[in-house]
């Protein structure tokens, strides 16, 4: 049976603890912890930053993101999907956002946020989708589960495959 409950999450108005190889902590709501968001099409999310902190290039494969920043000052970006024309390249746009400015990430399209600043930074982003999907590039290609073979990353990324190995060794934390 459905209750008032199901429609309610408490505590977005709480920082997150940022005290972790990222200095970023992500408190999602989304159709996993509101259930009163199933099918609704919107979530939301609370974005804590230490100084320095950043939310590391990723994409949401089912959702818009919106993004306003509330306090601080972020660097923050996408990357356009690969061009028609093989001869242009990915088009990389970015902003400095300051309290009460507003960004907008296009859907599918890998991006990130960085703080700049010398304090803390808060922000609130708003999803097109009950479950946007997080997908954490780095986490993604070094630390999959069984890892991606490194002669394929090391073609990829036209590096020697000591590299990859390195790169694969590492700890990828899934803190947001």
């Amino acid at each position: 049976m459905v209750v008032a409950d199901d429609f309610l999450f408490q505590g977005l108005n709480k920082a997150g603890n940022t005290s972790n190889q990222l200095g970023s902590f992500v408190t999602p709501v989304n159709v996993n912890q509101l259930e009163g968001l199933n099918t609704l099409g919107v979530s939301m999310a609370r974005l804590d930053f230490a100084p320095y902190g950043i939310n590391p290039p990723h994409t949401h494969p089912r959702a818009t993101e919106a993004f306003l920043l509330v306090e601080g000052t972020l660097y923050v970006g996408f990357v356009t999907s690969n061009p028609a024309d093989p001869a242009q390249k990915n088009k990389l746009f970015t902003k400095y956002l300051y309290p009460g400015d507003v960004f907008v990430f296009p859907q599918g399209l890998i991006h990130f946020q960085f703080n700049v600043g010398k304090t803390n930074a808060v922000a609130f982003a708003s999803f097109g989708s009950q479950n946007p999907g997080t997908i954490t590039v780095a986490n993604a290609v070094f630390g999959s589960d069984p890892k991606i073979n490194p002669d394929v990353l090391a073609k990829a990324f036209q590096v020697e495959k000591n590299i990859i190995d390195y790169l694969q060794a590492q700890f990828w934390s899934n803190y947001n």
